[in-house]
């Protein structure tokens, strides 16, 4: 750093002086000596004029000042120090001067920039951040073409995303048009901008690059804008003005939910500070494994890498309706200096990283062959598809749109799998499968009916616990046995800490075993009312497992709540999950009727042969079939699944839900009911507590007259063999218990779904079975050779069960088949 002493303007230092250290006082004759042999050595002249830049490894021989501050800049000229930015910017030490001295013009200017960027930052504010935050000059790109130049911009030109997308070679910015013709794109691109591209160009590079007003930036509010990549002198980077830093962070303790004007409330792509276990939500500064893993030169500082993959978050959620293409991110690009150009470079790298990978550019948009979402060279691949379900179908989309080729079998004579809609009641479409969306917040549903201009409808947390006879229960009594039904479920959490698969018991065994224990030992007699309450909750348990407890792992049974699951509402989707998966399935080659028998991956390419004998050679497969499927061996495999892998299949278990569904002539229920959305059934005794335990109110506006319900857990067999008429009267006989006081009219029309009974599903969801573990989702998903890919809801860990989960299975092998 200069000490601002005054120097002769010829006066040159020696290699071995440091250009900070004061000149050494010489007698008159010494200098006309030292200025007789400088007149005899070209090298030494040449020193006067010129200064090389001292930065190790810097290319730029004769260094240019691009700061021109100074009255005494040195232009491209001497200077006692260069001050390195990047290979290709350096400032002189007359301009840095100009900035850092108290008596100089520039101080004014530097200091009230350090206020600001102090007030926000949390990195030092330099002069060399100064300079490159606020005097380099601008680079843009000629939007032309045939031209793409990279041309630099006059340094009072302040780069807007408007002028970035229209930028022509000569274009006047003052009033948008060109100066005389339009040969100004002949004119050569500054040689500079050709190193900008090599690898050794950035890693000369002073300090990362910081965006000015990012799209981000209302997101990450909460962040200090330079770990995030964002600079810290813009006003949309403010981090709430006029309090302190320990005040704001405590501030937004209490409002961790960060929403943006006019955006869908259910997108929050970001993690706030101290917040956690929210599902798809990335750190914006820091880079997850993955990224890690195909960006290791961000690893020591991921500034770029950060600020490009926020930037690009923002601007897909902003809009997701339109595929989010380089195009469209590069006039959101405004940083100074050459660095603009390597960030757009990379940011192309990084936006077909992201769209991979499922994080963008996903759901329901459909690309024509000129638009395909990845490059060139990921399109030489085949892919076959066995399972037209939304993992299927999800895959099939992403493959797709990335410009690869997919066929999809089908063995029904439908799409949809475990979605499948029923549109025969009058006003109301009824799910035979999934139609309930759990935790919307970052869920891919709510994304897709974003894409689709779909409202969900929010389900209330009201739910009247209903006896026979009529009796609404008392919520106190309710409250008060769901308190004791998750403190023995708190209880079976405790014991399983130290405890291996082998030691592993049945849920239902555990529980009972607990509730004995704790009778005994508090003494506690619950009534004949709050037993049935407690019988009640564990059918609720039932419902979600999908199973009896008496088959469910007591250690395994929640494996999935250690990840970071869907917050926010739970809602209905009204329109049906069908909406969706029609969606998905536009445009894709889906063969009906064609149900897989072998799959032989022996070859260098995979063999499939379908019933009718049709074999197809592909050179990738991917096997979307229900877990009940694979357990019953349904496909052959050539060579066969490794022992592995079938251990995994078996260490799962293949629940089973039935639903029925009845449409009235008029609302028998509304003046109990009250306007909630769901109603629950205290079961008369133990051994009917999985029949009809809940009934859902299927129009949220009320107008139409249908209720469905489920059938869980042991009540499943009690159905199995009885015919659908037989199933309605045992469910009219429940709704005129639980409304006694008034007459149940018979339905209109009704249906019971008979899963367990459809050979190409047979089940509902996954679970873990006793003495299993949630690993077997994984070892389930493992591909085989990278010509065997596994998808569906038993082959995603995080979020079984799910129609989210079975398409997020999709996403995620579309991306794996992609980068093989």
């Amino acid at each position: 750093m200069s000490t601002g002493r005054l120097r002769t303007k010829k006066k040159a230092c020696s290699s071995d002086q440091s250009p900070d250290s004061l000149p050494v006082r010489s007698s008159g004759r010494q200098v006309k000596k030292k200025a007789a042999e400088a007149a005899d050595d070209d090298d030494e002249a040449s020193e006067k004029k010129y200064r090389k830049c001292e930065k190790a490894g810097c290319t730029a021989t004769c260094p240019v000042c691009f700061a021109s501050a100074a009255e005494r800049c040195a232009k491209n000229g001497y200077t006692s120090r260069w001050y390195h930015l990047s290979c290709g910017e350096h400032f002189c030490n007359e301009c840095f001067d100009h900035y850092y001295r108290s008596h100089k013009d520039g101080y004014e200017k530097y200091t009230a920039w350090k206020r600001i960027w102090t007030s926000n930052g949390k990195s030092e504010p330099s002069p060399k951040a100064f300079m490159a935050d606020q005097q380099l000059p601008y680079w843009v790109q000629c939007t032309k073409p045939e031209c793409g130049k990279w041309r630099q911009l006059t340094k009072e030109i302040q780069l807007t995303p408007q002028i970035a997308k229209t930028y022509r070679c000569g274009m006047k910015l003052n009033n948008s048009t060109k100066t005389e013709g339009s040969d100004q794109c002949s004119m050569p691109e500054d040689l500079r901008v050709a190193e900008v591209s090599d690898h050794w160009w950035y890693s000369m590079l002073i300090l990362p690059p910081l965006l000015k007003d990012s799209v981000a930036a209302p997101f990450l509010a909460a962040y200090y804008p330079d770990c995030v990549g964002m600079s810290p002198s813009c006003t949309s980077t403010n981090r709430l003005p006029g309090e302190s830093n320990l005040v704001k962070l405590e501030h937004l303790k209490s409002v961790p939910n960060v929403t943006v004007a006019g955006m869908n409330k259910y997108f929050q792509p970001f993690y706030q500070p101290n917040e956690c276990g929210k599902a798809l939500c990335v750190r914006p500064d820091v880079m997850e494994l993955d990224e890690l893993y195909e960006f290791p030169e961000y690893s020591r500082d991921p500034t770029m890498y950060l600020a490009l993959r926020n930037l690009i978050l923002a601007l897909w959620y902003t809009n997701c309706k339109e595929a989010l293409t380089p195009q469209k991110c590069i006039h959101h690009i405004i940083v100074r200096g050459l660095v603009r150009i390597r960030c757009v470079q990379e940011m192309e790298r990084i936006l077909y990283f992201m769209t991979r990978k499922g994080l963008i550019n996903t759901g329901i948009l459909s690309v024509t062959p000129d638009q395909y979402l990845l490059p060139k060279e990921y399109h030489n691949k085949s892919v076959i598809i066995i399972g037209a379900g939304a993992a299927g179908l999800a895959a099939a989309r992403q493959l797709h749109n990335f410009g690869i080729k997919v066929i999809v079998l089908e063995a029904k004579d439908r799409i949809g799998g475990r979605v499948w809609d029923d549109k025969t009641f009058t006003g109301v479409t009824v799910g035979r499968g999934a139609q309930i969306v759990n935790g919307c917040v970052n869920n891919p549903m709510a994304l897709m009916c974003e894409q689709l201009g779909i409202k969900m409808h929010k389900l209330g947390e009201k739910c009247d616990l209903i006896q026979e006879g009529g009796r609404i229960t008392d919520p106190t009594i309710d409250k008060r046995m769901d308190f004791h039904f998750n403190a023995i479920l708190d209880v079976v959490s405790e014991w399983r800490k130290d405890k291996t698969q082998h030691q592993d018991v049945p849920l239902g065994e555990k529980i009972q075993e607990i509730y004995k224990a704790f009778i005994q030992e508090s003494g506690i007699q619950f009534s004949e009312l709050e037993e049935k309450v407690l019988q009640f909750h564990l059918s609720n348990l039932e419902y979600a497992c999908g199973s009896n407890l008496s088959q469910v792992s007591a250690r395994s049974w929640d494996h999935n709540e250690f990840f970071a699951q869907f917050a926010g509402d739970h809602t209905l989707l009204t329109v049906g999950y069908s909406t969706v998966i029609d969606k998905l399935a536009e445009g894709l080659d889906i063969r009906l009727n064609f149900p897989v028998q072998s799959i032989d991956y022996s070859g260098e390419e995979v063999q499939v042969t379908t019933a009718d004998g049709t074999v197809w050679t592909t050179q990738k497969v991917l096997v979307t079939v229900p877990l009940a499927l694979l357990q019953k061996n349904a496909i052959q495999f050539n060579p066969p699944l490794s022992e592995k892998k079938i251990k995994a299949i078996n260490s799962l278990g293949a629940g089973v839900i039935e639903k029925i569904a009845l449409q009235f002539p008029y609302r028998f229920w509304d003046s109990k009911i009250q306007g909630a959305d769901f109603f629950g059934h205290v079961p008369p005794n133990s051994s009917q507590r999985g029949l009809f335990s809940v009934f859902y109110d299927m129009d949220p506006e009320g107008k139409e007259s249908i209720l469905m319900s489920v059938v869980t857990g042991d009540a499943v067999t009690t159905i199995k063999n009885l015919d659908d008429q037989q199933v309605l009267q045992q469910c009219m006989t429940v709704l005129r218990e639980l409304f006694k006081e008034q007459e149940v009219p018979d339905p209109v029309k009704f249906f019971v779904t008979q899963w367990s009974n459809d050979p190409w599903l047979q089940m509902a969801y996954s679970f873990v079975k006793t003495g299993g573990s949630g690993e077997a989702y994984d070892m389930i998903a493992e591909d085989i050779q990278g010509k065997v890919f596994f998808a569906g809801e038993a082959t995603n860990r995080h979020f079984p069960q799910t129609v989210t989960g079975a398409y997020l299975s999709g996403v995620r092998e579309a991306s794996k088949i992609a980068a093989f």
